[in-house]
């Protein structure tokens, strides 16, 4: 199959999944609503990978990824701005309706360590309260270096970022089940590694809170 016929057929797959999003959401509850968004996305994905074998591929990772911009999730997002105003703690509504907040290393964690600051615990005391309430939610977090040093040392350190950041939320009485963890190493800089403010901002941790559409 050439690159013209592929491109035809991913064309004709996009207007196909959109017309039946419009067509089929017209009746549905919000979270019905974004659970479909969130399978036809993921069907335009996989279309773009290449043949009709990724569409349906990429339907149903969109389908897994449906997650809900739901009430309690917009109170939690305005109960971390106040939170974190004025820390210089990033907190946002991803584009799949995950919340992410992005703690730079001022507040996290000293350079070359994984215990927590004592500036990092309001944060984490506001962000554990309530989530006993929400069973459908899920928690990750994800622990970043700068590129100081070598993967030998930045890949472990991450990973120790990130858990250290868990067991605290675990102490606050979260479950350590709903906790996912992971470590970039140096390898997702957002900022420039050749001067100590890029440096800075790269060594972070995020945390994402993710609530799933109720079946």
């Amino acid at each position: 199959m050439n690159f013209m016929t592929r491109n035809t057929r991913t064309f004709a797959l996009s207007v196909t999944v959109l017309a039946a999003l419009a067509s089929g959401c017209a009746n549905m509850s919000e979270t019905q609503k974004s659970t479909a968004i969130g399978a036809g996305v993921g069907a335009l994905a996989g279309a773009a990978i290449g043949q009709g074998k990724g569409a349906a591929i990429g339907a149903g990772v969109g389908a897994l990824g449906g997650y809900v911009w739901s009430t309690q999730m917009q109170k939690k997002k305005t109960d971390m701005e106040q939170a974190t105003a004025g820390t210089g703690v990033a907190v946002t509504q991803t584009a799949d309706n995950q919340l992410q907040l992005s703690i730079p290393s001022d507040i996290s964690f000293d350079t070359g360590r994984a215990d927590i600051k004592p500036n990092l615990q309001p944060i984490l005391n506001q962000f554990a309260q309530g989530l006993n309430n929400q069973p459908n939610t899920e928690i990750r977090i994800v622990g970043h270096t700068d590129s100081t040093g070598s993967d030998a040392i930045n890949n472990p350190l991450s990973v120790n970022r990130a858990a250290s950041a868990r067991d605290y939320l675990v102490s606050r009485g979260v479950e350590a089940r709903r906790i996912q963890i992971d470590g970039r190493g140096s390898r997702e800089p957002i900022a420039d590694n050749t001067t100590d403010a890029g440096r800075a901002k790269n060594r972070r941790i995020e945390i994402y809170l993710a609530e799933r559409a109720q079946g």
